[in-house]
């Protein structure tokens, strides 16, 4: 096995995470938009080879210790252990009593209300978090926020790829305390490098992860402008969810009206067809090595709300205290979750996961290639998971050519003319 990045490549175990760019001591590793997804181009004359491989070693593609990662972080008297949402010490559901935080933000809130708690409160000096570019507004941008408003234009969900490429040598170089927030990919990322990097690890007291089922590659967002006539070069202001819970895609152009298309609308009508292919064989749909995780609920009684209202593990004593501190102070709504609860408002996307990841993984093997590494053992597919994967292939196939698009464009039409 090759002691760099080109492993996972050749293998197709990218996930566009961009941590593998921060770690290269030579810095011959930069990330890139390729086929609707960050890549990394690889200088390979610049590597150093089997004298570093440090961009292997915290490469989250090629699979993680899940298990006994999970047990050595989280092993407190308190902890739980639930089958699909892995150790905890906490579940809950609430809101930030900010109301326009609230309502402008994803499911209640909470990530964006307790990240400006955490830095009112001076436990940090800042948290990794994830905007909007200011020059189109289009394209995601990680930074490390230190203020409220930093926090602020962060919110809300980004259903594209997203690159933390340039945050971890920012903070491994700083003073003060960080928190990170990303997907359970990047925080299986960081989790390696703090291993292996003393001053990053020291700097970092928290890691929160976003629920995840699987994201999106840039063609989707392509092809919602396409589908909605709107030229990128108008675009004001865009958010994939805004305006309650749920809500709407809003996208403000500069010659005319703020278009609001609703999420029920737009987000399951893409189907499959935009899926990173690595997202297939992942099997982390919580976050399982984050210290908090966050993400919707979408079950009744909470269904109801059409404010926002989140629910979120906790899966550690320190920030459970810290949560409970910002209850207190009136920062925060929260109440207590049972654990049924939260996996049922997952169920569609959640139950089936870890099959489908068998049965792709089994594919693969066959066909040689190398698979990822968890070190847990993966429920028995079921015939349905072959079919699924089929019929996925065959829409990622349709989303990666352009030509193809009419066929989205029937299916989008047709699903929303029945109301489905």
């Amino acid at each position: 096995m090759q002691n760099n990045i080109t492993h996972t490549l050749h293998n197709h175990l990218c996930l566009g995470c961009g941590l593998c760019e921060d770690i290269c001591p030579k810095h011959c590793i930069t990330i890139q938009r390729k086929d609707g997804e960050h890549r990394p181009v690889f200088d390979e004359s610049q590597c150093l080879g089997d004298k570093c491989g440090r961009c292997l070693k915290v490469c989250p593609g090629v699979g993680i210790k899940m298990k006994s990662d999970a047990e050595s972080l989280f092993a407190s008297e308190e902890t739980r252990q639930d089958k699909y949402i892995g150790r905890y010490v906490s579940l809950y559901t609430g809101y930030s009593l900010d109301e326009d935080i609230r309502y402008h933000s994803a499911s209640g809130g909470m990530v964006s209300q307790f990240l400006i708690y955490l830095l009112d409160k001076e436990i940090i000096d800042g948290a990794v978090v994830t905007g909007f570019s200011e020059e189109d507004h289009l394209t995601p941008v990680s930074y490390i926020a230190r203020t409220k408003e930093d926090v602020i234009k962060a919110r809300s969900s980004k259903y594209c790829p997203v690159a933390l490429n340039k945050v971890g040598n920012e903070i491994a170089g700083a003073e003060g305390k960080y928190v990170i927030v990303g997907l359970p990919c990047h925080i299986q990322g960081f989790r390696k490098r703090a291993k292996i990097d003393r001053k990053f690890r020291e700097k970092v007291i928290g890691y929160f992860s976003i629920y995840c089922s699987s994201n999106r590659t840039f063609y989707a967002q392509d092809y919602l402008l396409r589908k909605y006539r709107v030229k990128r070069e108008n675009v004001s202001y865009f958010a994939y969810r805004d305006n309650g819970c749920l809500g709407s895609m809003c996208i403000q152009q500069q010659d005319g009206p703020e278009s609001g298309i609703p999420y029920n609308r737009y987000y399951g009508a893409l189907r499959s067809f935009f899926k990173p292919r690595r997202c297939l064989t992942c099997i982390d749909h919580y976050g399982e090595l984050a210290d908090v995780c966050f993400g919707d609920i979408h079950i009744k009684p909470y269904s109801n709300d059409k404010t926002g209202i989140s629910s979120w593990i906790v899966r550690n004593t320190y920030f459970d205290a810290l949560f409970k501190e910002a209850e207190k102070e009136g920062y925060i709504k929260m109440d207590a979750l049972e654990a049924h609860t939260l996996n049922e408002s997952q169920k569609a996307m959640l139950y089936p996961k870890k099959r489908k990841v068998n049965a792709l993984m089994k594919l693969d093997k066959i066909k040689g290639r190398a698979l990822a590494e968890y070190n847990v053992s993966l429920p028995i597919p079921q015939w349905k998971d072959y079919v699924s994967i089929l019929i996925t292939n065959a829409q990622r196939f349709i989303g990666r050519h352009r030509s193809l698009w009419f066929i989205i464009d029937y299916l989008y039409d047709k699903k929303n003319k029945n109301g489905k």
